[in-house]
């Protein structure tokens, strides 16, 4: 196996702002190094790789490459531009550089930087041989269907009006429309293995619109084989998913430099 390894980066991080984080979810700091040199850091050192594409968003490319260029280049890694509105875009640009020579091609999300390297073993070993493998664990909770536009549930509060709403308890409420069976559901992660001739026949079709790779080659017809994934393989998503991922990893946060040397 020749291994071209795709690690989409040019996502707004748009929900871990909107939870409370302050930067791109890949700018974030993991145990000195960013979550972005993290992710790539797994499949660096791995005997089946032979290089490795990171596409970086498409606005303030200039900026991701000042942040990010130097250390990804050190590791022999190459930078593009992704997509600007969609991963299958940002996926697409990225495979335009995939050497020839290479059998397969692994996409990994940018923000799973946990991913253990037995799992990743065993999606490779799956996808050299049925040519198309994805990671998967079984739902563990039970799974409800709900309406789509959401209600606010709002406390009215005496203290409102010299406030101004600072402080009001709003609830984003959706009403259950149905239970859905989990016989046969999983959730699906990250390393998709493929290879290459048929991403390459994936990414060829004129409907690209899709949520993961393996969805575009089973719109294909052709087989994609599951193999299990793990629960330590988090997609960093809201900032409280970055404390879990310091402490799977077994990293420390980042401390506070000393206040004579902040300026």
């Amino acid at each position: 196996m020749r291994l071209c390894v795709i690690i989409p980066a040019a996502g707004s991080s748009s929900r871990y702002r909107a939870s409370g984080g302050m930067r791109s979810k890949v700018d974030e700091d993991l145990g000195g190094r960013p979550v972005l040199q993290r992710t790539v850091e797994l499949f660096q050192k791995l005997d089946e790789t032979d290089s490795i594409i990171v596409a970086g968003p498409a606005e303030d490319h200039e900026a991701f490459i000042e942040r990010h260029g130097d250390k990804l280049g050190l590791l022999g890694v190459k930078v593009c531009k992704g997509g600007e509105s969609h991963r299958y875009e940002t996926v697409k640009n990225a495979l335009e550089l995939v050497p020839d020579d290479c059998t397969h091609v692994a996409v990994h999300d940018a923000a799973r930087p946990c991913a253990p390297v037995e799992m990743i073993g065993r999606v490779l070993k799956a996808g050299e041989k049925h040519g198309a493998a994805i990671p998967v664990i079984d739902v563990p909770d039970t799974i409800k269907r709900v309406e789509p536009k959401a209600e606010v549930d709002e406390e009215v509060d005496p203290l409102d009006a010299i406030l101004g709403g600072a402080g009001k308890d709003n609830s984003s409420l959706r009403k259950v429309e149905e239970t859905v069976p989990r016989e046969n559901l999983v959730l699906v992660q990250t390393p998709q293995v493929f290879a290459l001739d048929l991403i390459r026949r994936a990414y060829g079709q004129d409907d690209l619109t899709s949520t993961d790779d393996a969805s575009l080659v089973e719109r294909l017809g052709e087989p994609v084989v599951t193999v299990e994934g793990d629960a330590r393989n988090i997609k960093i998503t809201r900032p409280g998913d970055l404390e879990l991922a310091r402490k799977i990893l077994g990293l420390g946060a980042p401390k506070e430099r000393a206040a004579h040397k902040r300026f």
